[in-house]
């Protein structure tokens, strides 16, 4: 039988010290003014999370412009419509996998600033699109952008974060990407479809010009053997007055440990492979509730039902709504906890953003930026799947077909966050990393 985890010593364990020192989450609570800087470096990344959720609905007021636009080069059928709105999705999934690269080569904070010039082309592609194939690349390269930050972005915020807050923090990645939506689906209430891809450039650019004076991720910069500024930036994200010895020592000890590359062999060890299993798992089920195409195509949706309001007002509200829901989800999952979340509330507020979260939480360090990459990957083209055959099912078997899927998969996900799903609140990453590595069911104080 295996001994408690309380009292017992060695490298597994060390992240539970007899009488540690004030940890970050007792820090935090004298005061939000402590952590300013965190809440600056992560609202400059996330920028890119509102340019990935902007992009990501931009077809839902265009197809139904396209569709009955005189143009001949730009008028768009319904397969052609398919496409354009779910090539994106193929887009993302190659933004994942190049972050597979780019996260462990570049760092978190260059592999988001990379995603700037992907994203700028596609949107002038679209803006100055004269037939089907700028819309088609646009989309691929915005799309490429989404999955890219997707990767990356969750992970340069869990990392920079303190532990009492990352809940709040990690929220905003999905925060922002909602804030985009909802603006594209506000701004398609005024602007024609080109002005919509040149409004997206603002936001692209602003991201650039943020991060450049941001730190990179502490961890990062100690696992390329760079302690000097990964002490200076964990300084610099803490503020001036923070003691951030006791939790650059607990960082540089768990880098320390995983400072080799990851073979094939640990790769089979349930410590690493089982975090990184549940990781795709949760992206491929929450894929699976059908939020993509829903977002996607949510204007032709309304349009093809017998609501009151015009469709584009509809699609509105549903923004308004999302955005809300968020916020509550960022607001109370550190007091309430991931799994009750995901467990009593509705996607905006449980599956779309604390899977995200969970994913960055728990991955291992060794292993984050590859794995990151790979759920981005799964994630994106089981959206593609989705996106691309919503059209053609609803056409032949009726709205209603695709909707009684998306329920049952409902269904399967309250089930697999029981029994799967770890509840991570006001854990540091290190405290984390060590519950996978113990194999205990849950945490133990």
């Amino acid at each position: 039988m295996q001994e408690p985890l309380l009292g017992a010593e060695g490298p597994d364990y060390d992240t539970f010290p007899e009488k540690p020192p004030p940890s970050p989450r007792e820090t935090t609570r004298l005061g939000a003014l402590q952590n300013k800087r965190v809440f600056l470096a992560t609202f400059a990344a996330v920028l890119g999370n509102f340019s990935f959720g902007y992009a990501l609905v931009y077809t839902s007021p265009v197809i139904p412009a396209l569709e009955h636009s005189l143009d001949p080069n730009l008028s768009l059928t319904k397969t052609q419509a398919s496409w354009f709105g779910s090539v994106f999705t193929l887009g993302a999934a190659a933004g994942g996998l190049s972050a597979m690269v780019l996260n462990d080569l570049l760092g978190r904070k260059l592999s988001i600033m990379c995603s700037a010039v992907p994203s700028a082309a596609g949107y002038a592609l679209m803006a100055g699109a004269h037939g089907l194939w700028m819309l088609l690349l646009g989309r691929t390269l915005t799309g490429f952008a989404g999955g890219l930050t997707a990767a990356c972005i969750p992970v340069y915020v869990s990392e920079i974060a303190p532990a009492g807050v990352r809940g709040a923090l990690g929220a905003t990645p999905q925060l922002m990407a909602v804030f985009g939506s909802l603006s594209l689906y506000a701004l398609g209430l005024l602007l024609p479809w080109r002005w919509l891809a040149v409004a997206g450039e603002g936001p692209v650019l602003v991201m650039i010009l943020l991060l450049g004076f941001m730190p990179n991720s502490p961890r990062f910069l100690l696992s390329r053997g760079r302690d000097s500024e990964a002490l200076q930036a964990l300084a610099w994200l803490r503020g001036a007055d923070a003691d951030i010895r006791w939790e650059f020592e607990q960082i540089q000890d768990n880098v320390r440990r995983q400072s080799s590359h990851l073979s094939w062999a640990e790769a089979r060890d349930p410590h690493m492979y089982r975090p990184i299993v549940i990781a795709l798992l949760m992206r491929f089920l929450q894929q699976l509730t059908g939020i993509t195409p829903i977002l996607v195509y949510l204007q032709s949706i309304f349009d093809s039902t017998a609501v009151l309001l015009p469709p584009e007002d509809d699609a509105a509200i549903v923004g308004a709504v999302r955005l809300l829901s968020v916020l509550i989800a960022a607001l109370t999952m550190d007091l309430a906890g991931r799994k009750a979340l995901l467990f009593v509330s509705g996607y905006a507020m449980g599956w779309g953003p604390i899977t995200w979260l969970l994913m960055s939480e728990i991955l291992p360090l060794r292993a984050r930026g590859v794995a990151s990459g790979l759920c981005v990957l799964v994630s994106w083209l089981t959206a593609f799947a989705l996106t691309k055959s919503f059209l053609l099912v609803v056409n032949a078997f009726g709205l209603q077909a695709p909707f009684f899927f998306f329920a049952a998969v409902c269904s399967v996900n309250l089930a697999f966050t029981g029994c799967c799903v770890p509840e991570t609140k006001g854990r540091s990453l290190e405290q984390i990393e060590s519950f996978f590595r113990s194999s205990r069911r849950s945490f133990r104080r």
